[in-house]
């Protein structure tokens, strides 16, 4: 397997924004991501989308990108054909032009996918295999006595 990480929108507006559920968790998850990082456009869109609505200007999504050295590692353009199938085959979740993006990259790249999204438990790659996770612990169930 290739070293590196594909990043999803979750956990960069977590990292970003402290006041988010999961943000002790990013802080910690990104100290050990494996270099590069890797996203693609619909992410970083998504991500300035989020921290805009919590009232943050959406350049720290892009200075962050620029400071980390993070790479876009997919083309909507020239992967226009599979992202677009992959959004078809799973039509009933609905998945989102980002999550396809990152499907096919981690189908490309056979890396990990860094998400807080339980979606990607669903999504299989092209031959039908589960993808590879870093996501933050489940909550514990609470027992009733």
């Amino acid at each position: 397997m290739r070293s590196g990480t594909i990043l999803d929108t979750g956990p960069i507006v977590a990292y970003l924004y402290r006041r988010d559920a999961h943000h002790d968790w990013a802080v910690d998850a990104f100290g050990d991501l494996d270099a590069p990082v890797i996203t693609c456009e619909p992410v970083l869109t998504e991500a300035c989308f989020l921290i805009e609505r919590n009232r943050w200007p959406a350049t720290r999504v892009l200075e962050y990108a620029l400071e980390s050295e993070m790479r876009i590692g997919l083309r909507v353009e020239t992967e226009m054909a599979a992202v677009c199938a992959l959004m078809r085959r799973y039509a009933n979740v609905p998945m989102s032009l980002a999550d396809a993006c990152l499907v096919r990259l981690a189908e490309m790249t056979d890396l990990p996918i860094c998400t807080l999204d339980r979606d990607f438990a669903i999504y299989r790659t092209s031959q039908r295999q589960p993808l590879q996770l870093i996501t933050p612990p489940a909550p514990r169930a609470l027992h009733e006595p």
